[in-house]
């Protein structure tokens, strides 16, 4: 049920223009509505809280996955070369944790605290915290890591946490769908929210002068019992399965076709919680996955199930300017 809602709304937002159109005036409702609780931030009407260190947010204007995971690994990386000690917090979206905030160690399970956290805390090795309120997860965070600056995985609409800078993530394929707000279309907020972030991000090509071009790569493929390691190309051999749980599962389809890979195709809802019957399939064909979906399966996975890691490779001129003005902050 939850997939089939989840693609119907999708052909809305992305390809189909007329229902959308019939669900506008909901649409400008939502828009209202954010508009004035954004508006009680900004007066003092809903209280905002300040951290003793600097707080970058980066996030996205609209529904479903943009690339902000590879994204945050990336900026980790980034200021710990350059001397920082980076914490990361996240809301933890799927995680079922009875208590929050959580913090994330080697006894954490993505059916605890999320699959994308735990993806996130072991690629960068920084301290994280997880809950759906920011402010208590950077409390926790502050507490127990000498961090001295934090990344905010999502949360550009969570306006209880004061940030220094902003980071707006964009799908570079599908940008922002039909162009209405929820749930009419896919946006969280309108189209110029985007004026008052200190950087754009596109996930893929550039279509504007501001904005900063980010490329996902990836060319190898890790075996979930095993560890081993084969380069993509050698799947192209053979017949394959690919399946992938996240907001834009066509952009991770087109990652193994580009790389020569014939496969059978199998989408599910962003978060989704897989169970063995999901990925098992007839026959000895490779079952081929994305990261932050492994996470989730490595409990019931066999020998011919892969994932494929990815990293982010950010235009020239980014890291230089996010440098120069954290460093102001």
């Amino acid at each position: 049920m939850k997939k089939t809602l989840s693609r119907w709304l999708l052909d809305i937002w992305y390809k189909d223009p007329f229902i959308g159109v019939w669900l506008m005036p909901l649409g400008f409702l939502f828009s209202d509505v954010v508009k004035f609780r954004r508006f009680l931030y900004r007066i003092g009407v809903l209280k905002r809280y300040t951290l003793p260190v600097p707080v970058i947010v980066i996030g996205n204007i609209t529904v479903g996955g943009t690339g902000k995971t590879p994204l945050i690994i990336w900026m980790a990386d980034l200021l710990k070369k350059q001397g920082f000690k980076p914490g990361i917090i996240s809301r933890g979206y799927g995680g079922q944790a009875e208590v929050w905030p959580q913090w994330i160690d080697v006894n954490s399970t993505a059916g605890n605290v999320g699959d994308e956290a735990l993806l996130i805390a072991k690629q960068t090795d920084c301290p994280m915290a997880v809950g759906p309120l920011r402010v208590d997860a950077a409390k926790l965070l502050l507490e127990r890591s000498d961090c001295n600056v934090i990344l905010s995985d999502d949360g550009l609409q969570h306006y209880a946490l004061n940030r220094d800078i902003e980071i707006a993530v964009i799908d570079g394929e599908r940008r922002f769908g039909n162009s209405y707000c929820l749930p009419a279309g896919p946006l969280r907020e309108p189209i110029e929210r985007l004026q008052g972030v200190d950087f754009i991000i596109v996930n893929g090509e550039k279509s504007e002068d501001n904005e900063f071009s980010m490329q996902i790569t990836g060319n190898t493929a890790v075996n979930l019992v095993t560890g081993q390691q084969k380069s993509l190309q050698e799947f192209s051999v053979t017949s394959c399965h690919a399946l992938a749980g996240i907001g834009n599962p066509d952009r991770f389809f087109k990652l193994l076709e580009c790389a020569g890979l014939t496969c059978k195709t199998h989408s599910f809802p962003d978060h989704y919680k897989f169970q063995s019957g999901d990925i098992l399939f007839s026959g000895s064909e490779p079952v081929l996955m994305t990261e932050k979906d492994a996470v989730k399966c490595i409990a019931f996975a066999g020998n011919q199930h892969w994932y494929i890691p990815v990293k982010a490779d950010l235009e020239i001129g980014f890291s230089e300017q996010l440098l120069k003005l954290l460093r102001r902050k």
